[in-house]
């Protein structure tokens, strides 16, 4: 009989005592859920990035924090993904904020789980993404200056809880995975960077990574704890 890993312990928190934002995904005032001006005019598919997406405001699908897709008929799947985009409370990462997370990683083949950053047309810091058909690696990007790791940890793995930790500095981002730095890009946001939250699933159409199994009818991953520190505050 099979059972769940068990959840790993919560980082410590940085210098800030208090996080300015305690994701609560239930909640219509932090979140909008179902659509982004990431994806073409908003949603609900992006054919052009290689995603089999189509977002929807289910709550079964994002609400509860475990973020699911199912298959559909016209073989796109619903995806669920929740921004903080157009939201009443509009919460927006600064350069020097830190966000931290714990994730339980997807199994299915086709899984495209991400913790990311948007505005405005970019603006994008990957926190992570990850793809199962490699087991071992979490991709960690920043977009705005060009820079990016492949790192691969034993701790990574399909079905595994790996805990995150990002610090959106000026001069540089830095990725923490569970209590080890893995990355210093030493390019960092600039000290005028602003940008909104994403957390999603998507389902790869398979050119860079392979398209989901034809008997797989569902996928999912979990995030918890995602808070955000703001160093001095």
């Amino acid at each position: 009989m099979s059972t769940r890993p068990p959840l790993p312990p919560p980082l410590p928190p940085p210098r800030a005592s208090e996080p300015v934002f305690t994701a609560d995904f239930a909640s219509p005032e932090q979140w909008i859920a179902g659509r982004s001006w990431a994806y073409p005019n908003g949603g609900p598919i992006n054919p052009g990035d290689n995603k089999l997406d189509h977002l929807t405001a289910d709550p079964a699908y994002s609400r509860s924090g475990v973020f699911r897709a199912t298959r559909r008929g016209d073989g796109r799947w619903d995806s669920g993904l929740l921004t903080t985009e157009g939201s009443p409370q509009g919460f927006e990462l600064r350069a020097g904020d830190v966000l931290e997370a714990r994730v339980r990683l997807p199994v299915e083949t086709g899984a495209w789980p991400a913790i990311w950053t948007w505005r405005d047309g970019g603006q994008e810091i990957d926190v992570f993404e990850y793809h199962p058909d490699n087991p071992d690696l979490l991709e960690l990007s920043n977009r705005v200056r060009g820079t990016y790791r492949y790192h691969r940890s034993p701790t990574v793995r399909p079905g595994g809880w790996i805990r995150l930790r990002t610090e959106f500095g000026a001069r540089s981002v830095v990725w923490w995975l569970d209590d080890e730095k893995v990355f210093a890009d030493g390019r960092g946001v600039g000290a005028s960077w602003h940008a909104f939250l994403i957390v999603n699933l998507s389902v790869c159409a398979g050119r860079y990574h392979p398209a989901p199994d034809p008997e797989t009818r569902e996928m999912s991953f979990e995030v918890r704890d995602l808070r955000v520190f703001r160093p001095g505050r």
